[in-house]
């Protein structure tokens, strides 16, 4: 089987897996009424991807190990973890006042909305966001220096992501905290450390499929990602929830909106 072919086996087998992976997800949402759920698979779509594409590149005989299972593995590590926290974090919760207020209005039946729009939708950007890591694992260029600058911008991203939701985690589990805005930290630096984070990961999986000149061709991934984080559902519609909030302004005015930088001293500081 020529690399084409093996590669256009790819794409196909990880759009099955996906429908797989979110029809699976409806399911469940629909059964405990809460549609929130789709937001854990969304990190677990990605590992299951990336495991499809290790199986199927090992199976045709394409790709170099040295780079394949690389992407394999920091994928996977990246969506699992991200998985295992949004799931701790909405246990023995009801649903998420956004998908609420989304099906409020939906035209139908607001499962069947939620279907079309929610979760064949997360599914079409996980395929869209995870090209690179498909054509990557095909080609046989070696694990240079390129890539390792990927690795490590993989694994900055990893670091902010993680030890942000962590250090959130703690401050939202002290009683004292309620309704108080999380100043420290790495949220001292930047409003969206586990956005910001989440860009670092997705462009340095693109740096670490960059064995050949055609994985340029899937350069909209990681722009694709890096607009859903600012723009998208990530940091412009966290941005409209608390705002209104206590302290809210003035965090804003003292602190970056995404690149991490020193926070700004206050005019009375």
């Amino acid at each position: 089987m020529s690399v084409g072919a093996a590669l256009a086996l790819d794409l196909g087998v990880t759009a099955l897996v996906l429908a797989a992976v979110m029809l699976t997800t409806f399911a469940i949402g629909v059964r405990l009424s809460r549609h929130s759920v789709v937001d854990s698979a969304w990190g677990a779509a990605f590992a299951a991807t990336a495991l499809t594409t290790g199986v199927v590149v090992t199976a045709t005989g394409h790709g170099a190990p040295t780079r394949v299972w690389p992407l394999v593995a920091l994928t996977t590590v990246w969506g699992l973890r991200l998985a295992v926290h949004i799931g701790l974090r909405g246990r023995g919760k009801g649903e998420d006042p956004r998908y609420e207020r989304f099906l409020a209005n939906a035209p139908g039946d607001p499962n069947l909305y939620a279907l079309r729009v929610v979760y064949l939708l997360q599914g079409a950007l996980v395929w869209l966001i995870s090209t690179p890591i498909q054509v990557g694992a095909f080609t046989s260029g070696t694990f240079g220096w390129v890539a390792a600058l990927g690795a490590l911008l993989w694994l900055t991203g990893f670091l902010f992501e993680s030890v942000g939701d962590a250090q959130l985690a703690r401050f939202k589990a002290e009683p004292a905290n309620k309704g108080r805005i999380m100043d420290r930290g790495l949220w001292a630096w930047t409003r969206h450390p586990n956005y910001f984070g989440d860009a670092c990961v997705w462009w340095g999986l693109f740096l670490v499929a960059a064995g050949s000149w055609w994985v340029l061709l899937t350069l909209p991934a990681p722009l694709v990602m890096t607009y859903l984080l600012t723009r998208g559902s990530g940091q412009r519609l966290m941005e409209e929830h608390m705002a209104g909030r206590p302290g809210w302004a003035e965090y804003t005015e003292r602190t970056s909106a995404f690149f991490p930088l020193p926070p700004r001293r206050g005019p009375h500081a």
